[in-house]
């Protein structure tokens, strides 16, 4: 075996089972492993600098080919169902060694990195891929040790990620070819049949949501943040479309971290080392700060070019439309060289309502947050699947149902009690309709948006009057600076006051139907920030 690179000469969950292969290439620099993936014909570069790869087969998460390892450790603690589809130690041992065995021989790529700025709370990782530009997406996602911290490194969980090998479902106990599987006792995630690289960033995540809040009692988020000039950090939560990124990427604020974070006692902190943003239809005017992030040392997933050139065509979906970027976060302009920030004062949770029913801002008490943390809500729109004629409700639990290995409630209760011993402000933001829902009404104006946001932020709505929404009972500010007073109450942006209170009606009642799967766990507390249906006359 012939190893280069910067080798950590300390034990942990290393190179058991390493030691056969051909070449290990330890913590490369991404120059160096771009001009690997580049000899290896793994990519291409781009005009931008960025290195262009395909991912294959699959173009995203698999998640009904995730699994949990389930032991004596994990029986009675993980949420087991439609989310953590349980996988015995015996099988897992066994795709282990095959996996090992696979390797043998073959060059591989080994990365030491971190999993939370926070150093009371961090993971050591150790990742090994047989791929080069598979671990520049471990450079570029993970947090990067520096080179005293790399020779005396010692790790404390493992991801083998090997796309080249599959499984037999048969033999194995997997349901296809392709898989992730999560073992929490042995420390381990074994990856294969698939080269969607997400499956890494997302495989550790579920780790922190198990570790952080079971054993330390520290709220893992799905979530962006930034800080502002006065030290005051704000949390987003927020589904696809329901503008997350746009609203947490403020010129005029500083970017903890774009997706996944931590609420330690002391502050909050970022997993990630890096940025991992969809860039299907990009544009410089849309989303400067994502454009000029994307250059050497960034990778592109699934995009394609403009023929005859080598510049992306960002708006080719004829791969998928989940085109990709990852790029270290420092490649942000205002993001923190340390992603740290102070206890949030501010949580902001986004939805985009398309049956035009929720304020476009309301203050929430602490059982409705945690009601609505555990819903997770916005709308599908009319047109956007063959088949939906109508808005159509989605519900993610806490944000982020497919990586949560506990019962949602657990999250929950966790944010309840971190929110009251902080005082912070929780909102519920309604980014979607106004005036009617989709097809009749309009979507929220962005600067409107914005505006009601900031005045959150500044405190200007510490002392507004407020009026309690008859059925979502959510607090609505009757003024915000900048923003007319007529649209504050959805109810009296519609022409049709009866219509207005039967689709809300509905809502709620899609709301309480959706968690009734929540509610043999949920606190009363909990319960009673549910929506009320009333009585229509």
């Amino acid at each position: 075996m012939q190893e280069f690179g910067l080798k950590s000469s300390k034990s942990g969950i290393e190179t058991s089972g390493i030691e056969s292969a051909k070449q290990i290439f330890w913590n490369l620099t991404p120059a160096e492993l771009t001009e690997h993936a580049l000899l290896n014909k793994e990519g291409v570069l781009a005009e931008n600098g960025a290195l262009m790869c395909d991912t294959g087969k699959f173009t995203g998460r698999s998640p009904k080919d995730k699994f949990v390892v389930k032991d004596e450790n994990t029986e009675g603690t993980v949420w087991w169902g439609d989310i953590n589809f349980p996988f015995t130690p015996e099988n897992f041992d066994a795709l282990e060694a095959k996996m090992l065995a696979f390797i043998k021989d073959k060059t591989l790529y080994v990365r030491d990195a971190y999993a939370g700025e926070h150093p009371d709370y961090r993971l050591n990782l150790r990742v090994i891929n047989t791929q080069a530009w598979q671990n520049l997406f471990c450079y570029n996602m993970f947090l990067r040790p520096n080179t005293e911290a790399l020779a005396n490194f010692i790790p404390n969980f493992k991801i083998l990620c090997v796309p080249e090998f599959e499984a037999n479902p048969t033999v194995d106990g997997t349901r296809q070819s392709n898989f992730t599987i999560v073992n929490f006792t042995k420390r381990t995630i074994l990856i294969g049949g698939t080269a969607y690289a997400g499956e890494m960033k997302k495989g550790i995540f579920s780790v922190l949501n198990y570790i952080l809040p079971h054993e330390h009692k520290v709220l893992s988020m799905h979530c962006s943040a930034n800080v502002g000039e006065n030290n005051d950090t704000a949390i987003f939560f927020g589904l696809s479309g329901t503008g997350k990124t746009t609203l947490s990427a403020d010129a005029s604020r500083h970017l903890i971290g774009d997706d996944e974070h931590g609420w330690a006692e002391d502050s909050v902190f970022n997993f990630e080392g890096g940025c991992y943003a969809k860039v299907i239809d990009l544009s410089k005017e849309k989303e400067p700060e994502i454009w000029d992030a994307i250059k050497f040392g960034s990778i592109l997933e699934n995009t394609r070019f403009i023929p005859s050139t080598r510049t992306p065509d960002y708006k080719n979906k004829s791969v998928t439309e989940n085109t990709r970027t990852s790029y270290p976060i420092h490649y942000i302009n205002n993001a923190l060289e340390v992603s740290r920030g102070p206890i949030p004062q501010n949580i902001f949770f986004l939805t985009a309502d398309a049956f035009g029913t929720l304020p476009p801002i309301s203050k929430l008490t602490a059982g409705q947050a945690m009601f609505h943390f555990i819903s997770g809500y916005t709308a599908k729109v009319a047109g956007t699947e063959v088949g939906v004629l109508e808005p159509q409700a989605t519900f993610s639990a806490c944000f982020g149902a497919a990586f949560l290995p506990l019962h949602p409630t657990n999250y929950a209760e966790l944010l309840g009690e971190k929110m009251k011993k902080n005082k912070v402000n929780v909102w519920l933001i309604n980014t979607g309709w106004t005036g009617g829902a989709y097809g009749v009404g309009k979507r929220m104006s962005l600067p409107y948006t914005r505006a009601m946001i900031n005045a959150a932020l500044e405190g200007k709505l510490d002392n507004v009057k407020y009026e309690n929404h008859p059925i979502f009972g959510v607090a609505m500010p009757l003024e915000v600076p900048n923003v007319p007073s007529e649209i504050l109450n959805p109810r009296n942006t519609w022409s049709d006051k009866n219509a207005y209170d039967e689709k809300a009606n509905h809502l709620a009642g899609l709301f309480t139907k959706n968690f009734q799967k929540y509610a043999d766990f949920a606190n009363e507390e909990i319960l009673a920030g549910s929506p009320k249906v009333i009585t229509l006359t």
